[in-house]
């Protein structure tokens, strides 16, 4: 395996753990009952964190789809390199120090993490192309 693909697989994994908390803190403000249901109207219900929390990982969800291109890209196009083992790590790292950045809401923090997680990736969409 390719350090990009396991870098993808350890993403992969962060994901599923940023769910995991997501929904701990989900259950804690509402319950089991209630994250069972239809968990309509839940706002007001919920604790700042949480909503963080929530919010942080539907950004997930929206952002991933570019890295994971970039990883098929660099792979399949024969284009691995330090360089883009590097690169995927390093969007690794980002997006593992973001979840906190958001929860906790580290202001500028969790902008910059954010973007260092997306010209990481841009990059790797650049060499994966060249």
């Amino acid at each position: 395996m390719t350090p990009e693909l396991a870098a993808l697989s350890a993403l992969s994994l962060l994901h599923f753990a940023t769910i995991f908390i997501a929904q701990r803190f989900l259950t804690r403000d509402i319950g089991t009952e209630g994250n069972t249901g239809t968990r309509e109207n839940l706002d007001a219900q919920l604790a700042p964190v949480t909503l963080r929390l929530r919010r942080a990982t539907a950004n997930f969800t929206e952002n991933v789809g570019p890295f994971i291109i970039a990883i098929v890209v660099v792979v399949l196009a024969g284009k691995t390199s330090t360089a883009t083992a590097v690169l995927a790590w390093v969007y690794v790292a980002a997006r593992m120090l973001y979840v906190p950045a958001y929860a906790l809401a580290w202001v500028p923090w969790r902008t910059l993490i954010f973007g260092v997680g997306m010209l990481s990736t841009l990059a790797l969409l650049v060499l994966g192309l060249i």
